[in-house]
């Protein structure tokens, strides 16, 4: 007949390696977690960009459009000096007839 004797440090060593699962499972999960966050922060992120690339585009067109009316502008309102006559100027004291 043999002697069979219970390993004494069996049932704490399976319940230390269930805790390391658990706590491998829990590290797991949270891992998981931040990983959906980090997806949905680039998700952002990229919506973010497209919008402000969208904005840029917008700019760069109503810059160009003042650039020209303002180039009209002086165009009109202030024409070059060679096809102007200078008004002479008036003396103090003088009068216009």
């Amino acid at each position: 007949m043999l002697n069979w004797r219970r390993d004494p440090g069996y049932e704490q060593r399976v319940m230390q390696h269930e805790l390391r699962m658990l706590q491998y499972e829990q590290r797991k999960m949270q891992h998981e977690l931040r990983m959906k966050q980090l997806k949905s922060e680039i998700e952002q992120i990229k919506s973010d960009s497209e919008q402000i690339k969208k904005e840029t585009e917008q700019l760069r067109r109503e810059n160009a459009r003042e650039k020209a009316l303002s180039a009209l502008i002086k165009q009109h309102c202030f024409p070059p000096e060679s096809s102007s006559t200078p008004t002479p100027p008036i003396e103090p004291g003088s009068s216009s007839s």
